[in-house]
C-alpha cells in the first residue's frame, strides 16, 4: 500500500519535472515588425502547423492563425492576444501572442504578467521603435529577461553593429549575439552560429516562405569560396565581437542586464530555428512566484493560477466567455473544483481548453507555465486567482492610465438590456475601462482607453456580437489620476475636472482636461490626492 506522503512526493516530483520542461514567453514589438509572422514561423518550425500564414492571406496562403477577429484580418494588425502551445526538442513552449498596436498595449501588459521571458522583435531597418521601448520598459519593470530577434534581414536595413550599439546605448542592455548574418540586410546569405564554433549555414528560400527554409551547412573554406566579400566582412565583424567580449552570460541575461541577439527573417523562415533553440536552452523555466503577501509560492505547491485575459464570443456558435489562466503551481486536471479567491466560491473546471486563435482543443492536464482557457467563466475577471487547498492570492494586474474618453449611449433604447450586457462584458475583458457616476447614470457610462482604436473595437463588437449599436461622444479630457473619497467632492466641483468610479475595482478617478490644468489644480489644492496611474510600465510624469 502506497502511503499518502509517498503519493504526494511522487506528485510533487512530476510537477517539478514538468515545470522544468516549460518555456513560457511573449513576443513584443512595434507594429509591422513582423510579430504575427514570427509567431507562425515558430509554430511551423516546431511542426505545430504545416504552413505559415502572412498577415493578409494571398492566393492559397491563409491568414495568420493567431489573428482571428474580423477587424484584425481586415486591418492586418493584432488586437487580441492568443496562446500557442507547441512541443519542441522535449520542451513545451507556451507562446503568448500579444497585440502589436500601441493602442492595445494594456492587453500586452497583462500578457507580460503571465510570462517568464520575452522576445524583443526589431525591424532591421528601424531598430528600436517607440512601442518597442514602451513594452521593453514593462518587461524590465517585471524583471523579465529579454531575447532580441532582429527581423527582416532579407530586406534593406541598417548595419548589424550599429543595431547592437543602439540596443546598448538606448536601453542599457549589453547585446550578446548568438549568431551573425553573412550578407548585408537585403542580401541575406546565411548565418554563422557563434555558439557552435562559428559553424556556417547557408539559407535557401522556399516558394512564398510557407514551409521551412532549406539549410545547407558549409565549412569555412567553402563558405569563403561561395560568399566572397560578404564572408570576409562577417569574419571581421565576428573578430571584433570576440575582442570586446560580447559573449552570452547566463547570470547577466537572467538579471536583465544583457540580451542574447539573433538575426533572421521570419517571412522566409530564415534563422527561426536558431531562435527556437535559444528559447529551449536559454529561456528560464517557471519558478516560484510571489503571492500578494510577497511570499514565494513554489511550483510544486498545490494548484494555483491567475487570470490574465478574458475573451468573449471566440466561438460564434456558442457565444461563450473564456478566461485565460496562467498556471503558477501544481498540477491541473480537467474537472477539478478550484476556489475563486475573490469570492471564496468553488469554481468547476469541466470545460478547459488549449486555444490558439479560433482553434481550440480539450486540455485534460496542465502544469506550471501552461495556459488554460476556461469556458463559461462568467464569475472571473482579469487578475483573479484560482487555487486548490490553503488560500493563496496573487497581486492584481495594474490598469494603464487612460488618455482617451467617450460617453457611450445605445442607439436603440429598446435594446438597453443588450447594451448594458455588452458594456459589462467589454469591461470585464479589459477592452476598455468603464467609468460611472450618479450624475451621468448607467445609461451613459464613460469609456476610458489608452488608444482610440480601442473604441473602434467597442463599436464593432457592440454592433456585431451584442446587436446593440452604440453612439460614442468624445469628452474633452486627456489625463486621469487616482483620488479618494475625501478629495473627490472638491475635485468634482472644479472647472475642467470630473470624478468618476471605475466599475471594475471601485477606484475613484479624476479626469482633467489636460496636464496644464492638472498642474494648476495641484498648485491651488496641494492637499488633494491625485496619484499617477501606471503608463506603459512606468509611472506617468506629472
Amino acid at each position: 500500500m502506497v502511503s499518502v506522503a509517498a503519493h504526494t512526493s511522487t506528485g510533487q516530483h512530476e510537477v517539478t519535472s514538468e515545470a522544468a520542461r516549460r518555456r513560457t514567453f511573449a513576443v513584443i514589438s512595434h507594429p509591422d515588425a513582423g510579430k504575427s509572422t514570427l509567431t507562425e514561423a515558430l509554430a511551423l518550425h516546431a511542426a505545430a502547423i504545416t504552413s505559415a500564414g502572412a498577415v493578409h492571406g494571398k492566393g492559397d496562403r491563409r491568414g495568420v492563425t493567431s489573428d482571428w477577429m474580423e477587424m484584425e484580418q481586415a486591418r492586418g494588425i493584432s488586437i487580441t492576444s492568443a496562446a500557442l502551445r507547441i512541443e519542441y526538442d522535449g520542451r513545451v513552449l507556451n507562446l503568448l501572442d500579444t497585440p502589436g498596436h500601441a493602442d492595445f498595449s494594456e492587453d500586452t501588459y497583462r500578457v507580460l504578467a503571465a510570462v517568464d521571458c520575452a522576445v524583443m522583435l526589431l525591424d532591421s531597418a528601424k531598430g528600436l521603435e517607440p512601442q518597442t521601448l514602451k513594452l521593453f520598459d514593462v518587461a524590465r519593470g517585471r524583471g523579465i529577461p529579454v531575447i532580441t530577434f532582429v527581423n527582416k534581414w532579407d530586406r534593406p536595413g541598417r548595419e548589424p553593429l550599429e543595431l547592437l550599439d543602439e540596443i546598448e546605448q538606448r536601453i542599457g542592455l549589453r547585446p550578446t549575439p548568438l549568431n551573425w548574418p553573412v550578407g548585408i540586410a537585403g542580401d541575406f546569405r546565411g548565418l554563422i552560429d557563434r555558439t557552435a564554433g562559428d559553424a556556417y549555414t547557408k539559407l535557401h528560400r522556399t516558394p512564398g516562405g510557407a514551409t521551412r527554409a532549406l539549410e545547407e551547412p558549409l565549412d569555412a573554406a567553402r563558405a569563403a569560396e561561395v560568399e566572397g566579400a560578404a564572408w570576409e566582412q562577417a569574419v571581421e565583424e565576428l573578430a571584433l565581437l570576440d575582442e570586446i567580449g560580447a559573449d552570452y552570460d547566463e547570470e547577466s541575461f537572467l538579471a536583465g542586464k544583457s540580451s542574447p541577439v539573433l538575426f533572421g527573417a521570419a517571412l522566409p523562415n530564415f534563422g527561426v530555428s536558431h531562435l527556437l533553440r535559444a528559447l529551449v536552452t536559454l529561456a528560464p523555466a517557471p519558478s516560484a512566484r510571489l503571492d500578494a503577501s510577497g511570499t514565494p509560492r513554489p511550483v510544486d505547491a498545490p494548484f494555483s493560477g491567475f487570470v490574465f485575459k478574458m475573451q468573449a464570443n471566440m466561438d460564434r456558435a456558442h457565444r461563450d466567455r473564456m478566461a485565460f489562466v496562467r498556471v503558477c503551481s501544481g498540477r491541473f486536471d480537467r474537472g477539478m473544483v478550484l476556489t475563486h479567491a475573490a469570492s471564496g466560491r468553488p469554481f468547476a473546471t469541466k470545460y478547459s481548453q488549449a486555444v490558439f486563435g479560433a482553434e481550440r482543443q480539450t486540455l485534460d492536464t496542465a502544469f506550471p507555465g501552461d495556459v488554460i482557457a476556461l469556458v463559461n467563466a462568467q464569475s472571473l475577471r482579469v487578475g483573479d486567482t484560482l487555487y486548490e487547498g490553503p488560500k493563496v492570492e496573487f497581486p492584481p494586474i495594474p490598469s494603464f492610465a487612460p488618455e482617451h474618453f467617450v460617453v457611450a449611449r445605445a442607439l436603440d433604447s429598446g435594446r438597453y438590456k443588450q447594451f448594458r450586457r455588452g458594456i459589462e462584458q467589454l469591461d470585464s475583458e479589459g477592452v476598455v475601462q468603464v467609468l460611472v457616476s450618479d450624475v451621468r447614470g448607467e445609461q451613459a457610462p464613460v469609456l476610458a482607453a489608452v488608444g482610440p482604436l480601442q473604441f473602434d473595437v467597442v463599436t464593432h463588437r457592440m454592433e456585431h456580437e451584442f446587436r446593440a449599436p452604440v453612439e460614442l461622444s468624445p469628452l474633452d479630457y486627456s489625463v486621469a489620476r487616482r483620488t479618494d473619497a475625501a478629495s473627490a467632492p472638491v475635485l468634482h466641483g472644479l472647472s475642467g475636472a470630473e470624478v468618476l468610479t471605475r466599475r471594475s475595482d471601485g477606484e475613484l478617478l479624476v479626469l482633467v482636461h489636460n496636464k496644464w490644468r492638472l498642474k494648476v489644480i495641484q498648485r491651488d489644492h496641494p492637499d488633494l490626492l491625485m496619484e499617477p496611474l501606471l503608463a506603459g510600465g512606468i509611472e506617468e510624469e506629472g
